[in-house]
């Protein structure tokens, strides 16, 4: 009983820590009427720069783009960007940002790993925490959409893209159950020198073996789920099966998990096999493999250039030149940060490929339209064309340059949305304290 009240009281006292310092700032409310962006630097997304350009969007899409004076819109808001730079909302693929707020010690605000091995079914959609207090802090650099991803098992479930903006997760919906999520199994130990306890007499899997039987199991489930998806209507419904069925019919596609070289050709031949749109998210030996990619058209994802290579042999700058080679390869490839509340430097991540071979209208398009076409959103975002969603930011700066990113103006689908966020709150709140002038 006192364990019972015990745990109670504690977990009052987090909804109260979470309840107290609540940012005040609210979903934002549709565009209510047009708005045009003048005298700005525009980078459409594309490779494309547009030297004193203008943007103008009315309820919520793009209406124009072009170069010199705007034209005159009756009853347009006005926002003049002289000196400044425009940019496409970026987009941060496989993330935990909205299902996770405390990393460590608070279990209840994690909610992106389900039990069991194969859960196909498992929706990160209906978790998405649009209250997140991390959201703003990763929507000020200029993010505007995401991937919440779950994690753990073997198939760990689907996803959608998010927008960073909306009362409830049916509001922040930009596209549903986009992608089923695998990670393909490794054929070698853990750890040098560790050997796994096994009970007297029983026999020992090698890591090969223990690989084997989950592709296995992987090789079976999918199978059965293709005779389910093209067998006509089944006479019993089964939620795994169901949610695998839009892999077949092309309406999902395969994201796999997998860094080596061989995990890689693997998963390909896999899916392959069942004819399944794949896409490779981490990719850390894609280099040895590029033909195999660019040949079977699957893209990569990468994590984080900031990082350092797997191997000691490895040139200690693959991970920055890594996007540069993909790029000269011909593969298609994107770029997603750890975790979630590190997206917030998804920018300064790529920005780190400039230096190492890539343009910066190529490092801008890694985490713009280059990840809108992966996720399958690039008829509607991406990049600033008209008719395509308003989904775009103004910075001060150079918005792949961590001195240089200030965002001023932000909008989702036309929406304007407020900059504010926890980070910004707690500078301001100590900046009074000690009578620092603070200009937010």
């Amino acid at each position: 009983m006192k364990k019972k009240i015990l745990l109670g009281f504690g977990g009052l006292l987090l909804s109260s820590v979470l309840a107290f310092g609540q940012e005040t700032m609210s979903p934002a409310k549709p565009q209510s009427g047009p708005i045009v962006i003048t005298g700005a630097t525009i980078h459409i997304g594309n490779g494309t720069v547009i030297k004193n350009g203008y943007v103008a969007f009315d309820k919520g899409k793009i209406t124009a783009v072009g170069e010199g004076a705007a034209p005159s819109v009756a009853g347009a808001t006005v926002v003049d960007a002289g000196g400044k730079q425009v940019y496409p909302g970026f987009i941060c693929p496989v993330t935990t940002l909205g299902l996770v707020e405390i990393e460590e010690g608070a279990r209840g605000t994690v909610d992106d790993t389900e039990t069991g091995e194969l859960n196909p079914h498992v929706r990160s959609l209906i978790a998405f925490n649009t209250d997140s207090k991390v959201i703003p802090t990763v929507r000020s650099n200029g993010i505007v959409l995401a991937q919440p991803t779950p994690e753990g098992g073997g198939i760990s479930g689907e996803s959608s893209v998010m927008m960073l903006d909306g009362w409830n997760w049916e509001d922040a919906a930009y596209k549903k159950d986009i992608a089923i999520h695998l990670t393909w199994p490794v054929a070698r130990a853990a750890g040098r020198g560790r050997r796994a306890f096994a009970a007297p007499g029983a026999t020992q899997e090698s890591p090969a073996e223990r690989a084997q039987k989950q592709i296995d199991a992987f090789t079976n489930l999918f199978a059965e789920a293709q005779g389910y998806a093209t067998g006509g209507k089944p006479a019993v419904h089964n939620l795994r099966l169901d949610a695998m069925a839009g892999l077949f019919n092309g309406t999902k596609k395969l994201f796999i998990n997998a860094d080596g070289a061989k995990e890689i050709a693997q998963a390909v031949a896999f899916a392959k096999k069942f004819n399944i749109s794949a896409v490779i998210v981490g990719g850390k030996e894609s280099y040895l493999v590029t033909d195999l990619l660019k040949q079977n058209n699957v893209p990569v994802i990468l994590k984080e250039t900031q990082s350092l290579p797997d191997k000691d042999e490895d040139d200690v700058y693959l991970p920055y030149k890594l996007p540069h080679i993909l790029q000269d390869a011909g593969v298609t490839y994107g770029l997603t940060g750890i975790g979630f509340w590190r997206q917030r430097n998804l920018p300064f991540e790529a920005g780190e490929a400039v230096g190492y071979g890539l343009t910066k209208e190529q490092a801008l398009s890694m985490i713009t339209i280059n990840n809108a076409k992966i996720l399958g959103i690039d008829k509607t975002t991406g990049t600033l064309e008209v008719g395509k969603d308003a989904n775009l930011f103004v910075s001060n700066g150079d918005a792949l340059d961590m001195l240089g990113l200030d965002v001023t103006n932000e909008y989702i689908q036309g929406r304007t949305i407020d900059l504010n966020n926890k980070h910004k709150q707690l500078y301001k709140k100590f900046s009074d304290k000690l009578g620092t002038p603070v200009k937010l």
